[in-house]
């Protein structure tokens, strides 16, 4: 059986793959032979790379066709297309950045034996070098003249057929095969870095300190999720993984430095979906003296911030080519009006329980845990969520459904608190932070008292953080963001395209 000749050719079946694998085994047995006094063979440590495709390309990508430059180049890539024609071989070699260029390997260049050595030893997705001088096809395509040549590492699986769409199962079980055959999968990931990076400059140019914190908790806090549970051998105990850094961070607050956040990952043993991931990437950040109204004009920045990164405008293009304008002051509605406007009736934190019970049996929405707020938050997703698809935070939560959350100032029964929406999802969270620590000990007693009745979610009684606010924390604004969620409104995909390596079964 030999290699398949181009990267057109039809996916190969089960059986198929079996045999090329073993006949690339003896491929890989032969270059190890071959280099058993010089070094190298099938895996070398090392090439002398003198540039690189994407440099080459740049340098010389106006060349008109059958023109040469006197330039001898020593560059490498992954072979994509091979064709073996008599007296001239031609390879397509792809860089990490999905750069290309076309190596030629004629028989007046590298001679008769390493032409023939180029024909029984080299495949399809083998990294390959090559170095020769740079020119022009006779058909006008960028390529090395090959002097010579070295496999830099021999590929023992083919290439799925890269004119094929992989599955999106397929994407995300073998990333590296999306990334390989995929622009779209290596503008993910530049995308992201993008954004990771203005992040960061946006928090620096303001003063902002990162710090890192546990990721390994003994008591799991600052949000309602369950845990994932674990058992350190150590110290002979079980051990939660972070579920969000808010605790520890308000304790760097309390500490005196009060411009703080922090890039993580958070575990929640939850459902996942297409906004869902058990472990997903999260910004939390932190100012004293601030509040709900100062922390939200600072995620609108990062965010506008961010979509300049990426695509060099406050208006992103998602990838099924939709324009979506993140610019300009975004809205600011309250929970409760806009529920009361969606169903047409004032609903207050004062509506009895049993009215908002009867509204949701009418509607068919189920409430797990039947308190008011609950009531209210759910109610307010079935009548106002998907309405939203401009930017907009949604602000004045319920009281017992915010435990963390300082009471609002001038309106009973609510707490300073907002949610930010964008294409219908949930895409962050501010609040004016609660400082008074009575006040933070009875809502903890109140979430103790739903935990032991069964709500999995309720966070514990946490003594040393109580400790930590009664020391003095300074009226404080915070907010966290889902990382991965940023990147789904900034370039229109699930949450699974967003994370390069997603969990899965």
């Amino acid at each position: 059986m030999t290699a398949p000749t181009t990267d057109q050719a039809a996916e190969p079946t089960a059986e198929e793959i079996s045999e090329q694998k073993a006949v690339r085994r003896a491929k890989r047995e032969r270059l190890i032979e071959m280099a058993a006094d010089a070094g190298g063979g099938a895996y070398p440590v090392a090439v002398p790379v003198t540039t690189t495709i994407l440099a080459v390309r740049e340098k010389y990508g106006s060349l008109e066709a059958d023109e040469t430059t006197g330039d001898v180049v020593g560059l490498a890539g992954r072979i994509v297309f091979l064709r073996n024609t008599g007296k001239l071989c031609f390879a397509s070699l792809q860089a990490g950045d999905g750069s290309r260029i076309q190596a030629m390997v004629s028989l007046a260049e590298v001679g008769e034996e390493s032409l023939a050595l180029w024909k029984e030893l080299v495949d399809l997705g083998d990294h390959l070098f090559v170095s020769g001088e740079v020119i022009s096809s006779r058909r006008g395509e960028l390529s090395v003249m090959v002097r010579e040549w070295t496999i830099a590492s021999k590929a023992i699986l083919p290439l799925p057929n890269l004119h094929n769409e992989l599955s999106e199962e397929s994407r995300v079980r073998s990333r590296y095969l999306d990334l390989i055959a995929r622009e779209q999968a290596r503008q993910n990931v530049i995308q992201r870095s993008k954004t990771m990076a203005s992040l960061r400059k946006t928090f620096t140019d303001r003063g902002y300190l990162e710090i890192e914190t546990p990721m390994l908790q003994v008591m799991h806090g600052g949000a309602s999720a369950r845990p994932f549970v674990t058992h350190s051998n150590a110290f002979d105990t079980d051990l939660f993984l972070r579920i969000a850094p808010e605790l520890y961070l308000k304790r760097a607050i309390v500490g005196g430095i009060d411009h703080v956040f922090e890039i993580n990952r958070n575990f929640r043993n939850e459902g996942a979906d297409s906004t869902h991931s058990p472990e997903f990437a999260m910004l939390e950040a932190y100012e004293g003296y601030g509040d709900y109204n100062s922390i939200a004009d600072l995620t609108q920045t990062l965010i506008q911030d961010a979509a300049l990164a990426v695509a060099g405008s406050h208006t992103v293009t998602w990838a099924d080519g939709t324009e979506f304008d993140l610019g300009g002051e975004w809205d600011r509605i309250s929970m409760f009006g806009s529920l009361s406007e969606a169903v047409g009736r004032e609903i207050t934190p004062e509506t009895p329980i049993e009215e908002l019970k009867e509204l949701a049996d009418r509607e068919g929405i189920v409430v797990p845990h039947p308190l008011h707020g609950k009531y209210i938050e759910e109610l307010w997703e079935h009548f106002v969520k998907s309405r939203l698809v401009r930017p907009t935070f949604v602000r004045d939560f319920p009281v017992d459904t915010s435990p963390l959350v300082r009471a609002h100032r001038s309106i009973p029964g609510v707490v300073e608190k907002w949610d930010l929406y964008i294409r219908g999802f949930e895409l962050a969270t501010g609040y004016s932070e609660l400082v008074d620590p009575v006040v933070q000990r009875e809502r903890f007693v109140e979430q103790a008292r739903l935990a032991a009745g069964g709500d999995v979610e309720a966070m514990r009684l946490d003594e040393e953080f109580l400790r930590a606010l009664e020391h003095g924390m300074p009226p404080t604004g915070g907010m966290g963001m889902g990382i991965d969620r940023l990147m789904m409104a900034l370039t229109g995909l699930g949450i699974r395209e967003t994370i390069l390596f997603p969990l899965v079964k």
